[in-house]
C-alpha cells in the first residue's frame, strides 16, 4: 500500500512565472489618495467636517443626496420627506422643522406611530410606553387621552373634508395648553402651509383598539391623505427628492402606490428625480421600492445606513450649510 501512494502522480500546480501581468499605470483604481479623509485641523468648524470627510462609498453618496436636496429646493421641486416612528422618538423633530423653515420640505408624510408618538410629545410631553410590561396586564396602548384626542379628531376630520394630518394639527390647535408645541412637527408642517399626510394601517396602531375609534373616520381621512400624497408626487418631476426616513413597510408601500397613480395621470411623469432611505439596517421594501424601482424611469437611488439620531441631524445640518452657501 505504502509502495502505490509513492508512485501516484502528484496532483497539478499552476506554474505562476507564466503569468501574464500589468503595470499599474494601466490599472482603473477604485480609491485615489485624494479622496482620503481629513484630520482635524485649525478650522473645526461643521463646513470644515463636512469637507474633511472621505470622498468614498456612503460618505460620497451623503453627499450626493445632500447636493440633490440642496439643489431641489433652490429650483423649488419636490422634496417628500416619510418618516415611520422611531424616528420621532428619537428627539430630530427640530432639525426638519428647520428644513420646512427653509422651504425644503413641501410634503411630510409619516405612517400612524409617527403621528401618535408626535401628538403625546406635543400634547403631554412625552411618548414610547413600556410594551412588555402594559401587554402583561393588557393596558398597552390604552392611554385614554391620547384615544380619544386622536380618533374625535379623525371623526371631526372626515365631517369637514380634512385629511389624517390635517385633522390631527387642526386637534393639537386646538387644545389650550399644550406641553410643547415647539417640538411638534405635524404642527410646524401645518403652519408653514406644508400637506401633511398620515397613513394608517387598520389594526396596526394603538388608537384602534379605543372605545372612540371609527374605522369609517380613519378610512376617509387617512384615504384622502393618500390622494394628496399622490398629488405631491407631480412635483418630483426633474429635480425632486424623495427622502424615506426610518420606515421600513407602512411608507414604502404607500409611496410605490401614490406614485403609480401621479405617473397614471400625467403620462407616465414623474421621472429624472432622487430618492434616498435612511435607516438603522436594510430592509427589502424600501430598497425596492423607494430605491430602486421609483427611479427605473430616470434618476438615483440611495442607502444610508446609521442611527436616526446621528444620520438625521448630519443630513439636516449638511443640507442648511450647503444652502447657506448659495
Amino acid at each position: 500500500m505504502s509502495k502505490e501512494r509513492e508512485q501516484r502522480i502528484a496532483p497539478r500546480e499552476a506554474d505562476l512565472s507564466r503569468v501574464k501581468t500589468i503595470p499599474i499605470a494601466v490599472r482603473p483604481n477604485k480609491v485615489r489618495s485624494e479622496e482620503f479623509a481629513s484630520a482635524p485641523g485649525t478650522d473645526r468648524s461643521f463646513a470644515a467636517f463636512l469637507q474633511a470627510l472621505p470622498d468614498v462609498l456612503k460618505a460620497r453618496d451623503l453627499r450626493r443626496v445632500v447636493e440633490a436636496t440642496a439643489r431641489a429646493a433652490k429650483r423649488k421641486r419636490g422634496v417628500i420627506v416619510m418618516l415611520g416612528g422611531h424616528v420621532v422618538k428619537t428627539g430630530v423633530a427640530p432639525v426638519l422643522m428647520d428644513l420646512m423653515q427653509r422651504g425644503v420640505i413641501t410634503h411630510l408624510a409619516m405612517n400612524g406611530s409617527a403621528a401618535i408618538h408626535d401628538y403625546e410629545i406635543a400634547r403631554f410631553g412625552g411618548t414610547s410606553e413600556d410594551v412588555a410590561a402594559g401587554l402583561k396586564d393588557g393596558t398597552f396602548g390604552m392611554a385614554e387621552e391620547t384615544g380619544r384626542g386622536l380618533n374625535e379628531a379623525f371623526v371631526a376630520g372626515a365631517k369637514h373634508g380634512w385629511g389624517m394630518g390635517e385633522s390631527v394639527a387642526r386637534a393639537l390647535e386646538a387644545v389650550p395648553k399644550l406641553a410643547h408645541p415647539e417640538h411638534s412637527i405635524i404642527l410646524a408642517a401645518h403652519r408653514h402651509w406644508i400637506p401633511v399626510s398620515v397613513h394608517a394601517a387598520l389594526g396596526a396602531e394603538i388608537i384602534h383598539q379605543h372605545p372612540a375609534a371609527s374605522g369609517a373616520a380613519i378610512g376617509d381621512t387617512s384615504h384622502r391623505d393618500f390622494r394628496r400624497l399622490a398629488a405631491s408626487c407631480d412635483d418630483l418631476h426633474q429635480g425632486g427628492v424623495v427622502l424615506n426616513l426610518g420606515s421600513a413597510v407602512i411608507m414604502p408601500e404607500v409611496f410605490l402606490k401614490a406614485l403609480t397613480v401621479a405617473r397614471n395621470l400625467n403620462g407616465g411623469k414623474p421621472t429624472d428625480f432622487t430618492t434616498a432611505d435612511f435607516d438603522m439596517q436594510r430592509h427589502y421594501r424600501p430598497r425596492v421600492n423607494v430605491v430602486e424601482r421609483p427611479v427605473l424611469a430616470g434618476g438615483e437611488g440611495f442607502e444610508i445606513t446609521g442611527h436616526h439620531e446621528l444620520m438625521i441631524p448630519l443630513f439636516g445640518w449638511a443640507v442648511a450649510e450647503a444652502l447657506d452657501k448659495g
